[in-house]
This record gives C-alpha cells, sequence and structure tokens, in this order.
C-alpha cells in the first residue's frame, strides 16, 4: 500500500515502524536516521534529508515533508537509512522500497 499525499501539500507526516523481517522494532538507541526518496525509475534522490527518531526503542521514525519536497506529482519510492552508533548501516524496508504517490492537485 503506497503513502498518498497532494502535490505541494506538508502533512500528513510520514511515520514508520522500522523492523526486522520477524516484525521485532529495531533498536534506534544512539542511531541517527536519513530519508531518502526519488522518483519511481530514477537513480537520483530528490530528497536525502534527516528523520527524526519517535521511539528508539519501539524502532518508530517520521519524515516531515519540507516545502518543496512535493511538488512534483507522480509515483516515488522511498526509504530510512539508519546509521548506528557503531558506524553500521541499514536501510528499511530492506526488502524493497516504500511507495509514495504524490497527486496532482486541483487547482
Amino acid at each position: 500500500m503506497a503513502f498518498q499525499i497532494k502535490q505541494s501539500d506538508t502533512s500528513p507526516i510520514l511515520e514508520a515502524a522500522l523492523t526486522t523481517a520477524a516484525g521485532v522494532a529495531i533498536d534506534l538507541s544512539g542511531a541517527s536516521v536519513r530519508f531518502h526518496m526519488r522518483r519511481a525509475g530514477a537513480q537520483t534522490a530528490l530528497i536525502d534529508a534527516a528523520a527524526t527518531v519517535v521511539s528508539a526503542s519501539g524502532g518508530t521514525v517520521r519524515y516531515s515533508w519540507q516545502s518543496g519536497d512535493t511538488d512534483s506529482a507522480g509515483a516515488f519510492v522511498a526509504e530510512f537509512e539508519v546509521l548506528y552508533s557503531d558506524g553500521s548501516i541499514e536501510t528499511f524496508p530492506n526488502d524493497g522500497y516504500l511507495r509514495i504517490d504524490i497527486l496532482p492537485e486541483i487547482a
């Protein structure tokens, strides 16, 4: 299922629970997280920005859309990249991408 937002909107905030394949929450204590998004089929990221850790023990993160992030309507793919305190990196989801649909505004 895709996350949907209208063109030029900055709400709702995108929130995700980062989990293992078994559904166990990832411990984000001491970690930093970045949000990446690109147009589906493209190679270049349109967004590479800091995400917020909402619950370190629950593995919950969020990205608050910034002005300009949703200016172009279309299908996009996204991911959250975690940099753990030991320097290792893990990307979620690791079995594909989050699908983001930016729907055209009427006026």
